[in-house]
């Protein structure tokens, strides 16, 4: 398994292979005048290769593939109609117009395919930095989980907090608020790290807006869904809101959602639950999410009702 830097190290190795030198052709003539027209050519090739610019390097350093908007790339020859091909493009992060290298992917299709997995893999592996948390004002609790493998493999302890996670909560958390927004790594903790920053103000200015009372926010490491239910009854909140993050796939690892829960308890059903996906920067932005959110809550608070009881 390939960290990010690994990968990007292989492919500024692959790169610097790609060039590819240029052998002038000698079409007749004397022998005094082809070999005198192969060393200038040799001499301007030997040049033109020192002063051209690769495009994949940037400021001496290798270009983040992961980083190309892949709406915006066109990677097949000679297209019938680009202008509509880039018009389809736009409607879908699928990839498409690819292009081939005969019967393979282009080197550079197959280098991205590669970036964004180990993207996906470090959003499932890796933890919130503690410094972000503290940048957010978040305390930190766990779940029964004790590491990430043990969290990936063991579902059911990702949603209960732990003994020690409770006395946490109890100590530093406001009893029986409106509504409950908690914060969890879930499957993508890159999801957090992109999103955290605009939802969460957005979110609390919208609740403040609407006059909605709220507990302290907080931060629950190896967190499944379920745990904002434990936490629920902990507090005896009327509203749970969890932003978690989504399991990455080849098109993001920033990918956030908020599931909304009326009076959340071990053991609701998951059809009770209101969710909001996709939040990310190519899907819903996340300070548009945090209004919406709040907006959702709201007419929660209202119904007295989430998920499928909810009649929008």
């Amino acid at each position: 398994m390939l960290s990010e830097r690994e990968l990007k190290d292989v492919i500024e190795k692959i790169i610097g292979e790609m060039k590819t030198n240029e052998t002038p052709v000698s079409t007749g003539g004397n022998a005094t005048s082809a070999n005198s027209t192969n060393y200038s050519n040799a001499a301007s090739s030997t040049k033109s290769e020192e002063t051209r610019e690769n495009p994949h390097i940037v400021n001496g350093e290798v270009r983040d593939i992961g980083q190309i908007n892949i709406k915006d790339q066109m990677l097949v020859n000679s297209p019938e109609d680009r202008e509509e091909y880039m018009k389809l493009k736009q409607k879908t992060s699928a990839r498409l117009g690819i292009g081939r290298a005969g019967t393979r992917m282009k080197t550079e299709v197959l280098l991205r395919l590669r970036a964004d997995h180990a993207a996906a893999q470090d959003g499932v592996f890796n933890d919130v930095p503690t410094e972000f948390l503290d940048e957010l004002g978040l305390f930190e609790v766990t779940t029964e989980c004790e590491s990430r493998d043990q969290y990936i493999t063991r579902p059911d302890l990702g949603r209960k907090i732990s003994p020690e996670g409770i006395k946490i909560i109890e100590e530093k958390c406001k009893k029986n608020p409106t509504v409950q927004i908690l914060l969890s790594d879930g499957l993508s903790s890159t999801a957090v790290e992109a999103n955290a920053k605009n939802i969460i103000p957005a979110l609390l200015n919208g609740l403040k807006g609407y006059g909605i009372e709220t507990g302290n926010t907080f931060f629950i490491k190896y967190g499944r869904v379920g745990a904002g239910d434990h936490v629920g009854e902990i507090l005896n909140a009327d509203v749970v809101c969890m932003l978690i993050g989504e399991r990455p796939g080849l098109t993001t690892a920033e990918s956030m959602s908020a599931y909304i829960t009326y009076k959340a308890r071990p053991g609701i059903s998951e059809a009770k639950r209101t969710v909001v996906s996709n939040i990310h920067k190519d899907g819903t932005p996340s300070s548009e999410a945090g209004a919406h959110v709040a907006t959702l809550v709201k007419k929660i608070l209202d119904a007295k009702a989430s998920g499928q009881d909810l009649k929008l």
